[in-house]
C-alpha cells in the first residue's frame, strides 16, 4: 500500500474517529451504533496506516512524500 494521507489529514481522520467512536455510546439507534461504528474503524485505520482506498481510486494523494512507502 502506498501511502496517501498526510499529516494534517491523519489528525482530522483520528479526530473524526474519536467523535464517532463517542457517538457509538451516545446514540440510541442501533443501525446508527453500526453506522458509527464501521466510520470509527474506517476512519482509525486510514489515520493509523496513511492509507485510503477512496483517495487512490480517485487519484487524490495529502502525502507530502510523493506517496512514498
Amino acid at each position: 500500500m502506498v501511502k496517501n494521507v498526510g499529516t494534517v489529514d491523519k489528525i482530522v481522520r483520528a479526530i473524526v474517529g474519536i467523535l464517532a467512536l463517542v457517538g457509538v455510546f451516545l446514540v440510541s439507534g442501533t443501525v446508527l451504533k453500526v453506522i458509527l461504528g464501521i466510520v470509527a474503524i474506517l476512519m482509525f485505520f486510514t489515520a493509523i496506516t496513511g492509507y485510503c482506498a477512496l483517495y487512490q481510486v480517485l487519484g487524490i494523494s495529502t502525502c507530502p512524500t510523493g506517496g512514498k512507502k
